[in-house]
């Protein structure tokens, strides 16, 4: 039998101790399309890291919320990775941006960071357009640590200028990565580390690559510039292809 996962938010755990309520949706999830019933057991993340070993209470009529009794913390059942990837892309076009918000969660990426290019083709219209879309990237970010087992649900921030971006101060990022078609040196080139590094941002550009100027500006701000052999990607390929090239290297993809 495959394992019954739902997520809850850490607040609808705390209502009433050793319970949790699930939201519509995913009551009606649990009612309607696993035909749960009270008593069966099932898993709930709370998309901070937590799963718990649950048994089903109430399954919360036509249109009401289920209810579980929480018996314990449980191991999720896909564990987070070493290094903490952060993963700043371009906004893309259509669909493009919701695959790599899902394939980045697939592949372990902790945090995605949207960023605002020169030749980014995708134009905000305004704060409640760029909250909308980012609402959306999130819920797919959700459905994405479901479907692959992940207890964490990785964030993603609203989109922000590259120049903001790029002179930020890193703070935790004790490397930073900013892959070009031009101008750099490959991974296996990087100078050696004593130690791998806990956390890693990896920035990757829009269709139409960077302009030499935003290369520069990268670069003047302590970012190692990587190039990805001779292929042209796309730049939905480059961003997941980054994610999985780190895992590999720093990570548990092996």
């Amino acid at each position: 039998m495959s394992l019954r996962r739902f997520y809850a938010s850490p607040d609808a755990f705390r209502p009433e101790p050793g319970r949790v309520t699930l939201s519509e949706e995913e009551s009606r999830h649990l009612r309607d399309v696993l035909r749960l019933r009270a008593g069966d057991e099932a898993r709930v993340f709370d998309g901070g890291g937590h799963e718990f070993a649950c048994v089903v209470r109430e399954v919360g009529g036509r249109k009401g919320r289920a209810t579980l009794e929480v018996r314990g913390e449980a191991e999720p059942p896909s564990p987070e990775p070493p290094v903490s990837i952060r993963l700043a892309v371009a906004l893309l076009k259509g669909e493009k941006f919701d695959l790599v918000v899902q394939k980045a969660v697939e592949l372990g990426v902790g945090l995605i960071k949207p960023v605002i290019t020169k030749r980014t083709d995708v134009r905000l219209h305004d704060e409640r357009d760029a909250a909308k879309r980012v609402e959306r990237w999130q819920r797919l970010a959700l459905e994405a640590a479901k479907q692959c087992g992940r207890a964490w649900v990785p964030d993603v921030t609203p989109p922000r200028a590259f120049e903001t971006f790029a002179a930020a101060d890193p703070g935790l990022d004790f490397l930073r990565l900013m892959f070009a078609e031009r101008g750099g040196v490959s991974l296996n080139e990087l100078p050696h580390q004593d130690a791998p590094p806990s956390h890693v941002t990896a920035l990757v550009g829009p269709e139409g690559g960077w302009e030499d100027e935003e290369i520069e500006l990268a670069r003047a701000h302590g970012w190692s510039i990587i190039t990805l052999g001779g292929r042209t990607l796309r730049a939905e390929t480059a961003a997941i292809t980054v994610c999985a090239l780190l895992q590999n290297l720093y990570g548990d993809l092996r």
